[in-house]
């Protein structure tokens, strides 16, 4: 399998084709049928078809995708605005050609097309309640940027600045609800609608530690991990030890991810391997560990037994993945 963009953020798009034709549909949200009309229509996008005759398109078409539907949400016509995208590409200015250079976008991105004025732009329109424009501006995030990045760069810091205003007091609790609960939506979305998942492996199980409610950056684990095609069991929060242990038995997930962000969920964690003895006595079952208490007070990844995956989500995203090959899929 080709690694994804995960850990490079110059990286092209994929052009393996990956994605069914429902999947792009919710992915893009243009109905199944459009699509067909169009590719019958104007030859666009460009699919491959399986022994089955089941169209799959690749990770650069739902780019394309995305951008034209921008264009016709914007008023141009349908076959304007493919052609528009294809002399775009033949001068080499798509995916990185800014929405202006087509037509004025109804929140186009500023001139200095930097992560940190994205950051600020989404919290801005979220702090004010203006949803709708948050999803417009993430559908634009999403024509010019890989999703890895996306969440990385934008989401990330952008949830923490919500808990952050709030802790301040400089919004309330509605609106730091209001505001978080849109951006978990959508990676709880992307989360499910990822690339079409390894066959045969059972899911990865994500969870929190006991009494940890802060599941933010186990969302954005979840959504990168889909993105490398490894299913997910996402939890989220503070799951009891005895629960977590009986699923892990019951689906026979290959590994599970245990995130503590402060001191009292993290010392809980020291006692997993109780209701996991299997793992203990040989079981090839993946037990990582990450979160804000583990780079603040490195002496926990000592004390916490299993597989520190990292200080950063894209270096624990890049571990689990290597481990996950290595035990489940090692002529990956």
């Amino acid at each position: 399998m080709a690694t994804m963009n995960l850990f490079n953020s110059d990286a092209k798009p994929s052009e393996e084709p990956l994605y069914n034709i429902g999947l792009v549909s919710r992915m893009t949200g243009i109905p199944v049928a459009t699509l067909r009309v169009w590719e019958r229509r104007y030859g666009f996008p460009q699919s491959t078809r399986t022994p089955g005759g089941h169209r799959l398109c690749s990770e650069k078409e739902v780019m394309r995708l995305r951008w034209v539907k921008a264009r016709v949400d914007e008023g141009m016509q349908t076959g304007q605005a493919i052609r528009a995208l294809q002399h775009l590409e033949r001068e080499g200015r798509f995916p990185d050609a800014p929405f202006t250079a087509i037509a004025p976008a109804p929140l186009a991105p500023p001139a200095d097309p930097s992560f940190s004025v994205f950051r600020e732009r989404l919290t801005e329109v979220l702090l004010v309640h203006d949803t709708p424009q948050a999803d417009r501006l993430l559908g634009q995030l999403l024509s010019l940027y890989s999703m890895e990045d996306l969440v990385l760069e934008v989401i990330g810091p952008t949830l923490h600045d919500i808990g952050q205003a709030w802790h301040d007091g400089k919004i309330s609790v509605a609106t730091e609800h209001l505001s978080s609960n849109f951006l978990r939506q959508h990676l709880l979305m992307w989360m499910s609608t990822g690339p079409i998942p390894f066959a045969g492996v059972a899911p990865t199980i994500l969870a929190c530690a006991p009494e940890e409610w802060h599941e933010g950056s186990l969302m954005m684990l979840g959504v990168l991990l889909r993105r490398l095609r490894w299913p997910v069991a996402y939890l989220g929060q503070s799951v009891p030890l005895a629960d977590l242990g009986t699923l892990v038995r019951q689906i026979k997930a290959p590994a599970v991810v245990l995130v503590a962000m402060t001191e009292k969920p993290v010392a809980a964690l020291q006692d997993w391997p109780q209701y996991l003895p299997e793992t203990v006595q040989g079981n090839k079952l993946i037990v990582g560990f990450g979160g804000q208490i583990f780079n603040e007070r490195p002496e926990w990844r000592e004390r916490v037994p299993g597989v520190f995956l990292g200080e950063s989500l894209r270096q624990g995203a890049q571990t689990l993945d290597q481990l996950l090959r290595a035990a489940v899929h090692p002529s990956l």
